[in-house]
């Protein structure tokens, strides 16, 4: 690694009361020398941090600390979750045991008598210390440090109607009207609006707690020691019986079984696996008994990065978010002096003490800026935990804003129109005879045999009897050519070639007509053959790009293939039906990129669909780098959101829930702006009293967590034809079988079958 690598430390933050609290550790965090950036997410409690290497994680901790927050320990949310819970559902119990009996006597005169003032005096101050108590320590913590935040607010209002109301009460000043009731109800509604808000918040985790869950416990060793999860390394073997799941991700060793991948890549038939075979750990072992090796555990495992990403994901912020930070931070002064204001201005009116009091109390409480806060956060927290649950990885916030803006989708065709299962289905070679076509056939195998490209490995794989091969040379963008037998032959595209026979190319555009892709093979510079290849289109792929035109998306498909054949395969899943569709053919893997380029500079906002290596470039370029999971690990690094199925429909339904989930963040945060704008001054004009702007204040965070929870049912295009996806989130259908992430070299050379690098040969 070298020395001025950037790194990136997150820290669990405890103590956390609104998002006011987030911005000022995260300007606290920002200060430090070597930090490069810091984002603190009030709905996730984390601090996330870029720096160098010259800052410790223990600094980072020791900045939040000093502020008076908690840095907790790994795992240590949940049950600091767990006991905040807990105490202020006895500090809500308290309130609400005390606070009732106090508000009846106080407002309902026919229950009034001698003293009675002295006892909603005596029940209102537990209420407002005890059960206030949070916030009372907040606010003089953030005082301390010479900053405000929504507790200060909370504590000034019901702090206020208690101090003046004692005031009234012992010095019998004024006209005598106590505000006893109004501090305790301000306190018992906020403590529960507080934890309604934290129990929804909890739910909008569900999402990845689930994800955690859907591995195996245990393992059983070959010795028939059953080991914890945690205790299982590298290189150890274990038994997976029928009905077991596969305790992580491996290569089998003995043994054949049908494996349900089910949860992982959403396809409900078992596939048939064997020695040699990857297997995925989570997924369920259907009928035979597996000995299985392990290759990666913990965190490296497929559904371990799955995790990873979705949890930096819900971390993100996107920019939408950097408008309600900056009003945020400057919310709850402005709030204080906009109070003072119109106490001031009551007063200086001649109106009585008790009406300019109540209506400065009640600016104060209507102005707590927590469902401004949650606005951003918890929207992407729910839509991209939703996204986990359908195969539908969003790398970041920023991405929900990248996609509003798409208008034009580009789908490379082999691996992710179709299968990128070649096989060669018939072999031309008009003017040789039997035996001189089985000799060229055996020449041009053993030289593909040295290619690791699907086209070539599907001839390799035509003819079983190989030849040594003395001489190869890959040749990108056009074929190979090697020395075989003493005889030097060629394979690959025209282009290739001194001189193709009529005849020839008449089988070769016979070919390309009916959508297979021709591959020339011929010795001295000559075509002498024709390898008919055929790659099968994926049976959703034409409800995909319909779904794209429903999503009013220009489809473009993108190939190194010939037009013929491009055009073949565009007509059959319906690309060309709308104005703006385009076939491109022909384009070699280094110029993809420069297709992406040519797009944007005409004015479109490009989002780009591949799996290879060579689709790493065109990918990073798009505005939108969508990456689909059966592809490599460049592709999926480079890319802003990941299929992980081979499912087209699912990026139908990636552009979907990601406009969605940004339609939800702007609808929050205008109610959340449209709340505040409204309140302060009804509450300034003493239309408003504290009680109801208290209950207000706590409908506005639960209204903007209702709102973003409705995400958790979002189903998409796929649930119309499988129910299992219908958005109740029954089944984690599609959680990804990242088989590029953290994958193995041996397991590369398997992967290339489904989208290596590209030679120009139909990908």
């Amino acid at each position: 690694m070298a020395v001025n690598s950037p790194l990136r430390t997150d820290l669990q933050v405890g103590g956390m009361t609104c998002a006011a609290c987030a911005n000022r550790i995260q300007r606290r965090l920002a200060e430090v020398s070597g930090v490069d950036g810091a984002n603190v997410n009030f709905a996730t409690s984390r601090a996330s941090v870029r720096h160098d290497r010259s800052v410790s994680a223990s600094a980072l901790a020791g900045e939040v600390e000093a502020l008076g927050y908690a840095v907790l320990e790994d795992g240590g949310d949940e049950q600091a979750t767990a006991e905040r819970e807990a105490d202020l559902r006895r500090r809500l119990a308290v309130a609400a045991a005390l606070t009732l009996p106090l508000t009846l006597i106080s407002m309902v005169p026919a229950l009034g008598f001698d003293g009675w003032k002295w006892v909603v005096a005596g029940l209102a101050t537990p209420v407002i210390g005890w059960s206030g108590w949070p916030f009372h320590r907040a606010a003089w913590m953030n005082l301390r440090h010479g900053s405000t935040t929504m507790d200060t607010l909370v504590s000034m209002g019901s702090l206020s109607a208690l101090i003046w109301s004692a005031v009234i009460l012992i010095g019998d000043v004024g006209d005598g009207h106590v505000y006893f009731e109004t501090g305790a109800v301000i306190i018992a509604l906020i403590l529960l609006g507080k934890w309604f808000e934290l129990r929804a918040k909890r739910r909008s985790g569900d999402a990845i707690r689930a994800l955690a869950d859907l591995g195996a416990k245990t393992a059983l060793l070959e010795d028939g020691r059953e080991v914890p999860l945690d205790d299982l390394a590298v290189g150890m073997r274990f038994v997976v019986r029928p009905g077991e799941k596969i305790a992580t991700d491996g290569i089998v060793v003995e043994g054949r079984s049908a494996v349900d991948r089910s949860m992982v890549t959403g396809e409900p038939v078992p596939v048939d696996v064997g020695g040699g075979d990857e297997v995925i750990g989570a997924t369920i072992n259907a009928n035979g008994s597996l000995t299985v090796e392990a290759t990666r555990v913990g965190a490296d495992t497929a559904l371990g990065q799955i995790i990873r990403l979705v949890d930096q994901a819900q971390g993100s912020r996107a920019e939408v978010q950097r408008l309600a930070d900056r009003v945020s931070a400057v919310f709850v002064p402005v709030a204080i002096v906009i109070a003072a204001v119109s106490l001031a201005t009551w007063l200086l009116l001649g109106e009585v003490a008790r009406e300019a009091f109540t209506a400065a109390v009640t600016v104060l409480i209507i102005a707590c800026p927590c469902a401004l806060g949650l606005a951003t956060p918890l929207g992407i927290m729910v839509g991209t935990g939703r996204g986990a649950q359908l195969g539908v990885i969003i790398k970041g916030g920023e991405v929900l804003e990248d996609t509003r803006a798409i208008d034009a989708i580009v789908l490379d065709k082999t691996g992710t129109v179709t299968e990128a299962a070649m096989s060669v289905t018939r072999v031309a070679a008009p003017g040789l005879d039997e035996p001189a076509t089985e000799r060229l056939a055996q020449l041009a195998a053993s030289a593909e045999a040295r290619s690791e490209h699907p086209i070539a490995m599907s001839i390799a794989a035509f003819v079983a009897d190989k030849r040594d091969v003395d001489h190869f040379e890959s040749l990108p963008g056009s074929g190979v050519a090697a020395v075989v037998d003493g005889e030097e032959v060629r394979v690959g595209r025209r282009s290739l070639f001194d001189r193709v026979p009529a005849a020839v190319e008449a089988e070769a555009a016979a070919a390309e007509q009916s959508g297979a892709t021709a591959v020339f093979a011929g010795r001295d510079g000559a075509a002498e053959m024709v390898f008919v290849v055929a790659d099968r289109i994926k049976p959703t792929s034409a409800d995909a790009v319909a779904a794209f035109h429903e999503q009013r998306l220009k489809v473009m498909l993108l190939t190194g293939d010939n037009a013929r054949t491009a055009k073949a395969v565009a007509a059959e899943v319906g690309v060309g039906t709308r104005p703006g569709d385009a076939v491109i053919a022909e384009v070699y893997p280094d110029d993809k990129a420069a297709v992406i380029m040519r797009l944007q500079s005409e004015g479109h906002r490009v989002a780009m669909v591949g799996d290879g290596i060579n689709d790493s470039p065109a990918l990073a370029q798009a505005d939108l780098g969508i990456a689909v999971g059966t592809g490599t690990d460049v592709a999926i690094e480079a890319s802003d959101l990941t299929i992980v199925s081979g499912d087209l429909r699912a990026v139908a339904d990636a552009v979907a829930l990601s406009r969605r989930t940004l339609a939800v963040i702007k609808g929050n945060l205008f109610w959340a702006f449209a709340y505040n704008t409204a309140a302060i001054p009804l509450a300034a004009l003493g239309v408003l009293n504290p009680m109801i702007a208290a209950a207000a204040m706590g409908l506005s965070s639960l209204f903007v967590v209702s709102n973003s929870l409705r995400l958790r049912r979002f189903a998409g295009y796929r649930s119309q034809q499988d129910p299992r996806l219908d958005g109740r989130g029954a089944v984690f259908g599609q959680l990804g079988a990242y088989p590029g992430l953290g994958a193995s070299a041996e397991a590369e050379s398997v992967r290339t079958q489904q989208g290596g690098a590209d030679d120009g040969r139909g990908v």
